[in-house]
């Protein structure tokens, strides 16, 4: 769950609100009561998980079929 900070209090309390983003929380800043930005480390990358779209989308048979010719001239930048 997110920590939601006004921007007031970011703007007081930056460092510390870095210093616990890099440390794994999640820091979301708001104008009023709508939240804007979210604070995170620059390397942060999301987690991968794996199988972690199961379900949400099915492929048939049609997929394995060979494309058209024009789609596959396009493909192929002719």
């Amino acid at each position: 769950m997110a920590t939601t900070v006004k921007m007031h209090e970011a703007k007081t309390h930056l460092s510390s609100l870095v210093a616990r983003a890099l440390a794994g929380e999640e820091i979301v800043i708001a104008r009023g009561d709508k939240p804007q930005v979210k604070l995170v480390p620059v390397d942060a990358k999301p987690k991968r998980v794996f199988g972690a779209m199961k379900g949400q989308f099915a492929i048939d048979d049609r997929f394995f079929e060979p494309l058209p010719e024009e789609e596959l001239a396009a493909w192929e930048g002719k």
